[in-house]
Parts: structure tokens; C-alpha cells; sequence
């Protein structure tokens, strides 16, 4: 008797190792398993022109390197062939700081494509985001902060906004006056002329103000993909969002207003993902 419970002891003990140790390689990999995420976004309101436009995202890069230089990251983005770059913010991190690590990349993303940048929410926190501006531009990045450009195509035009991080206004929120402080630089960005438009915008909690504004297709990122992501219930924790976001990746519409977020690509406070591999999103456009 004594001899079958130490053998059925065993076999408990090695299979719970094995499931640990699978569950080790398995993080391990999944936190440096870099990827691309397609998402395809049709519209009957973006130009004809524009169909087949490809939009490469990365975000919440948090100093992270993935190959010597960020090559493997760069060589992701040139094979997916985007006709332009946005950086949705968190693109260096407040507490270890690393501004080269940051123009480094983005003076070989401009030979990819044009790049076009917004702030997030570290950027705010960040004694060094002078320099970081500063390198950007240098290196030929759009830096938008409550600004917007122009993307001409054949003679079409789409409107693209960025916004500067709440942060570097309000901190914390405690009133709650972050929604129409943002309605109110939307607003006073729109131009008025009804074309398709694409807005920069880190925080994706922000969804219900981008749809009142009537915004076409945001690009945001700021959750980390809810940093631990459960199947078939998503992530579990994000900044300002809490325990199991609402928003926390992938493709979200309501009225006619398309969110893409991001999982981002670094860490930051917690400095582990589980089931939630660093991407780079490519979104195509489909004229309808």
C-alpha cells in the first residue's frame, strides 16, 4: 500500500513540475515572441484612393530591444510593407529612461516610412521628453501633439490628429474632466469638412468621447493587452481601466467609429506578460 502512494506521489509531483516548467518556457517565449497582428478596417467613408492603405503601429515600446538595435522590430516593419508608422505613445518609460533606445529606432523607421508620433502618458512623467521631441524631429518623425496633418493620395486626402497624453494637463483626474477636455481639442481640430479622419490618441478608455467627436479610426494602446490575458475572458489588469478592461486589444466600433489597441510591445510596472505576446499591429484600409 505504502509503495503505491509514494509511486502515485511521484507521478503527481513530476507531471505538476512538467506543467511548470511548461508554463515557464511558455512566458518566457511569449514575452520575447515578437508578432504582427493584421487587422482590416472597411469604411464607405475612406477614399477610394486610400484602399489597401497600410498603417504599421507600435506602441508602449517602453525601452524594450528586441535584437541588437531593435533589428528584429525593424525587420518586421519593413517586411509588412506600411505606407506609414504610428507611435501611439509610452515610447520611453519614466522610471529607467532610455531616450537612444528611442531615436535609434525611429531614425531607421523614417527609411520604412514616413512616422508620425503622440505621447503617452510616460512621456508626461518624464523630465528627458524635451530631448526625446527634440531627436524625433531631427530624425524626420511628425511629432503631433493636438495637431493635424494632412495624407494626400492621389489627389484624396485623409486627416490625421494626434493628441498629447492627458497627463500633461491633468494628472490623476480626480474630477473627471479628462472626456471633455479631449471632446474639446477634437473639436477644435476638425476642420469642419467632413473627410475621413484617423486619430493618435494613447488611451483607449477615452473610446466614448472618440465616437461623440465623431473620429473615424483611433489608434491607442496603454493597456499592455490587459498585461495577463485569460482565454475566453481577455485581459486582466490595465491603467485606468482596472480589473478586466473593457479595452484592452484589438478591434472595437461603435457608430461608425473604429478603436484599434494595441498590446503594446514593452513593460513597464509590471514587468511580466503571460498569454499576451508583444505585437505590432499592421491595419489595412478597405474602401467600400
Amino acid at each position: 500500500m505504502k509503495k503505491r502512494i509514494s509511486k502515485k506521489y511521484f507521478t503527481l509531483l513530476y507531471i505538476a513540475i512538467l506543467l511548470f516548467l511548461f508554463l515557464v518556457i511558455w512566458t518566457v517565449w511569449g514575452n520575447t515572441a515578437l508578432m504582427i497582428n493584421v487587422i482590416t478596417v472597411s469604411g464607405s467613408r475612406i477614399p477610394a484612393a486610400f484602399s489597401g492603405f497600410r498603417i504599421a503601429q507600435v506602441s508602449d515600446l517602453h525601452n524594450a530591444e528586441f535584437g541588437d538595435g531593435n533589428a528584429e522590430l525593424l525587420k518586421l516593419l519593413s517586411e509588412s510593407k506600411p505606407d506609414i508608422i504610428v507611435i501611439t505613445g509610452d515610447f520611453i518609460d519614466a522610471s529607467h529612461t532610455d531616450v537612444g533606445i528611442a531615436l535609434g529606432f525611429t531614425q531607421e523607421s523614417v527609411r520604412i516610412a514616413p512616422t508620425y508620433y503622440a505621447t503617452g502618458n510616460h512621456e508626461a512623467a518624464c523630465s528627458q521628453y524635451g530631448n526625446l521631441k527634440s531627436g524625433l524631429e531631427e530624425a524626420g518623425v511628425i511629432v503631433l501633439e493636438d495637431e493635424a496633418v494632412s495624407l494626400e493620395r492621389n489627389g484624396e486626402i485623409i486627416t490625421l490628429f494626434g493628441l498629447d497624453d492627458p497627463d500633461f494637463t491633468v494628472k490623476e483626474d480626480m474630477f473627471g474632466e479628462v472626456p471633455a477636455m479631449v471632446g474639446t481639442k477634437l473639436r477644435n481640430l476638425d476642420s469642419g469638412e467632413g473627410g475621413y479622419t484617423i486619430l493618435l490618441s494613447h488611451r483607449p478608455e477615452l473610446f466614448e468621447t472618440y465616437v461623440n467627436c465623431g473620429i473615424d479610426l483611433v489608434f491607442a494602446g496603454h493597456a499592455h493587452g490587459g498585461q495577463f490575458r485569460l482565454p475566453f475572458i481577455g485581459g486582466v489588469i490595465a491603467p485606468n481601466q482596472g480589473l478586466f478592461p473593457k479595452y484592452d486589444a484589438g478591434l472595437y466600433t461603435d457608430s461608425g467609429t473604429n478603436m484599434v489597441v494595441s498590446r503594446g510591445i514593452g513593460n513597464s510596472i509590471i514587468p511580466l506578460r503571460f498569454n499576451n505576446r508583444p505585437e505590432i499591429v499592421l491595419v489595412e484600409l478597405n474602401a467600400k
